[in-house]
């Protein structure tokens, strides 16, 4: 085999369900759903829905040859999946092409009964598809598929089955995938048998059967997905039984499809609607960008405040900014507290430290400023009123919560809004402006700097977070940002008279 890859480069080759259920159809869903990027070369067109086949319809093998060199001159092929051959001069074009390309693995389904028991190929498309088996590295037959291939009677029974199995395995050089699906019984066995060194290895996979009608392809999808997970893994047993477990996923969830009225379809991505959902993940600058404009309208008020427009034109009352400085020297000293808690719960060490570094700030920094401008006896004295109060619990609450994500996002507007506003507010500043020295903060590049690594690292814990945790992520940043408000609303702004 060829390096394992992370998403294998799978080609079927096989014919067309126009129902979507087997055939090339069912492969391509299977090597998708199963991690690989499917290609499919068409050997045959076949008319048929979930009753059966109506008619088929072979293109000259010529042709069929001309598809695979086309595929194959471009495109570095990693597993092959073959299933309906249908004659015996489409198989020895397959064949040729396999001595020629010699791809890295080779799983062959081999259709050659009907589910009514139909017999598929004539005798000498039989004696093909058995000189073929020993060009695939593993054959997926069902219980009368294997008989063919071992040239005996239908297995009754699972040991018989396996006996076969072995029989086949050391006469081709082939390991072979058993299925009990055709057996009566509650439970539902597979097995890998390999010949190794003179001897048959059997590895069982237990199952038990599921009642449903939705069964069709099933045969089509489990050997695409072993092709599809051994390529990416290397490992034969383990591709063979994660398979299983999930083509049993799919079966269970088949007749949610409603499709047809026969034998229905597996549904191939029941396990991924249900875990990963159909929403398209946002990328980092989609979030920012989403999440800013959200807040647009609460941005348009602060700025719209009489507090915010009297200390840009300077016409603020002294008492009044040092009114809210003081609240905000008490929002500070608990917002460090919930900065150091996000430390504490970052899992990347980067990350940890700018939480850090931004709760050091918020006393060292910050605090100091508040302290150049307030008494000590103002500091001492000055109780939170209700918007701090609120905003604080908010951020105490949510830390209190432990979910690391969603408190980053309540970090943010802290940075972001800040940021936002002050950079409009040093653009008011002049020697003579009475807050001069509070609107020239507002021009540090360090905060600059920090508030957009918050950014950064804030909306790329969204984008990479599920559905459920960037919706709590985005709620709780939408609060916080209605306490940015809230805190500015609180301090009156009456300009002087």
């Amino acid at each position: 085999m060829s390096r394992q890859r992370v998403v294998p480069r799978v080609l079927s080759i096989a014919g067309t369900d126009p129902t979507g259920g087997a055939g090339i159809q069912a492969d391509l869903k299977s090597i998708a759903a199963n991690g690989g990027y499917g290609m499919a070369v068409v050997t045959a067109l076949v008319a048929q829905n979930t009753h059966g086949v109506r008619a088929v319809h072979v293109p000259p093998p010529a042709f069929l040859a001309q598809q695979l060199d086309a595929v194959s001159d471009d495109v570095e092929i990693d597993a092959v999946k073959i299933g309906m051959l249908g004659t015996a001069e489409v198989i020895g074009a397959v064949a040729d092409w396999l001595d020629r390309v010699r791809p890295p693995l080779v799983v062959l389904d081999p259709v050659a009964v009907a589910t009514s028991g139909d017999r598929l190929l004539d005798a000498d498309a039989e004696d093909a598809l058995r000189r073929l088996v020993s060009q695939a590295d593993l054959v997926t037959p069902n219980i009368p598929e294997l008989a063919v291939l071992a040239e005996s009677t239908v297995a009754v029974s699972w040991e018989e089955a396996l006996a076969q199995a072995g029989r086949v395995a050391a006469r081709h050089g082939v390991r072979v995938l058993a299925k009990g699906g055709h057996l009566t019984g509650e439970h539902l066995p597979d097995a890998l048998v390999e010949a190794v060194d003179g001897a048959v290895s059997v590895t069982e996979f237990p199952g038990l059967r599921i009642a449903t009608r939705n069964t069709h392809g099933t045969g089509c999808s489990l050997s695409s997905a072993v092709a599809t997970r051994v390529a990416a893994t290397g490992d034969w047993v383990r591709a063979a039984a994660e398979s299983k477990q999930w083509l049993a996923e799919s079966i269970r969830h088949g007749s949610e499809l409603e499709v047809g009225t026969g034998n229905g379809p597996i549904s191939h991505f029941a396990g991924l609607w249900r875990r990963g959902g159909t929403t398209t993940a946002p990328t980092a600058e989609d979030v920012e960008s989403a999440w800013w404009n959200e807040i647009g309208g609460l941005r348009a008020d602060i700025d719209d405040l009489p507090f915010v427009r009297g200390l840009g034109d300077g016409t603020l009352p002294r008492d009044e900014f040092l009114g809210f400085l003081a609240q905000d020297a008490l929002y500070l000293r608990d917002y460090a507290r919930v900065l150091a808690d996000s430390a504490r719960l970052a899992p990347a060490s980067d990350e940890l430290v700018f939480w850090a570094d931004s709760a050091q700030g918020a006393i060292a920094g910050e605090l100091q400023l508040h302290e150049s401008w307030l008494t000590e006896e103002a500091l001492r004295t000055v109780e939170p009123d209700p918007a701090t109060t609120a905003y604080l619990n908010h951020l105490l609450a949510t830390a209190a919560r432990g979910d690391y994500r969603v408190l980053a996002a309540a970090l943010l507007p802290c940075f972001w809004i800040y940021q936002d506003v002050g950079e409009r507010l040093h653009a008011l500043s002049h020697e003579r402006h009475p807050y001069r020295s509070w609107l020239d903060t507002y021009a540090d590049p360090a905060f600059a700097a920090a508030t957009r690594r918050a950014i950064g690292i804030v909306t790329e814990l969204a984008a990479t977070s599920d559905e459920a945790t960037r919706r709590a992520m985005g709620l709780a940043f939408r609060e916080s940002a209605a306490h940015e408000r809230a805190f500015f609303a609180a301090r009156r702004g009456t300009p002087r008279a």
